[in-house]
């Protein structure tokens, strides 16, 4: 088995757990980047650029691969260019098909992102995976998600042969994730937008993992929302941190991130208010009733484990 971005916060603790699993005689974990903690003894590492389509082909070639677990991807968008974030997450996913197909692997597990469904006011409040993947043309990560949806799909029609386990994944939470997301609720105001409570669905890091090993290692194919059980809402987020909401309108926030992305205070623009504005809440009743893995932890508790890694004396509180 090999996992792509294996090296990264996800794919290092996806690598002991499959590692780890009686079921699984071979994990190779592929990165550009060495291992961030050492690699258990019986793993064998391996340096794998998904963006070279020759060093991806060579790795499953050389080990013989029959499932791939690909999260290789980029988790901070913004911090590169468009450029770079499409040849790791559109070009590398085509690259990393392409060697499955070749070499005659029948399973992928692929780490997508509710993003894929687009941040939209038509959205319903739960969405589901028979809901349409919109992604969004002005938010490249949504826009670079819903490319490699269509991709996937396109690859299901011409090669059923290759099983796939797509897993929309909401927001991950963990001990010691610090991101995007996380940077909204450190300041001395959480930004609350006028008229919409923009809730989240949380997922802790091992129940994320909990489903990438069950899709790596059962029979089950399709696509899957990966997150807790419920959602939060900002007012809620606000409420544990003991911190006031900053409510804004949406054009008063419109004007000032273009305004601020215009003299590079900010590399958030004006398109990112609906992504703050309406987040996709996704349903979970699929990724338990058919791939059969039921989160330990609803997004709630995700948030207050997070709060109690992060913010211990806030947690003794909540």
């Amino acid at each position: 088995m090999l996992v792509t971005g294996g090296s990264g916060f996800l794919g290092s603790n996806a690598v002991r757990a499959l590692a780890a699993h009686p079921g699984v005689a071979l994990v190779v974990s592929g990165d550009v980047r060495p291992p961030a903690t050492s690699a258990p003894d019986d793993v064998v590492v391996e340096t794998c650029d998904v963006t070279d389509a020759a060093t991806v082909a060579a790795v499953v070639e050389r080990h013989a691969i029959d499932t791939i677990v690909h999260l290789a991807a980029i988790v901070n968008p913004g911090g590169l260019s468009e450029e770079i974030e499409r040849r790791v997450d559109v070009d590398g996913t085509r690259n990393v098909l392409e060697a499955a197909v070749a070499n005659g692997v029948t399973r992928i597990v692929v780490s997508s992102s509710g993003a894929a469904y687009g941040y939209h006011a038509d959205s319903p409040e739960w969405l589901t995976e028979t809901d349409p993947i919109r992604g969004n043309e002005e938010f490249s990560y949504s826009r670079h998600k819903r490319i490699v949806e269509e991709m996937l799909a396109a690859y299901r029609e011409s090669h059923p042969e290759l099983g796939q386990v797509v897993l929309r994944i909401g927001t991950i939470l963990g001990p010691s994730v610090s991101n995007q997301i996380t940077a909204l609720w450190e300041g001395r105001r959480i930004l609350k937008i006028r008229g919409s409570e923009s809730p989240f669905v949380f997922i802790w890091v091992d129940d994320v993992v909990g489903a990438i090993v069950q899709g790596a290692t059962g029979s089950v194919t399709g696509a899957f929302n990966v997150a807790g059980d419920g959602k939060v809402t900002v007012s809620e987020i606000a409420e544990a941190f003991g911190t006031p909401t900053l409510e804004l309108s949406p054009g008063l926030l419109t004007g000032a991130l273009r305004v601020g992305h215009a003299l590079r205070l900010t590399v958030h623009d004006a398109h990112r208010v609906g992504f703050l504005r309406y987040r996709p809440v996704l349903d979970n009743a699929r990724l338990k009733a058919e791939l059969g893995y039921t989160p330990a932890k609803t997004s709630r508790e995700a948030f207050d484990a997070y709060l109690a890694a992060r913010h211990p004396e806030l947690a003794a509180r909540v």
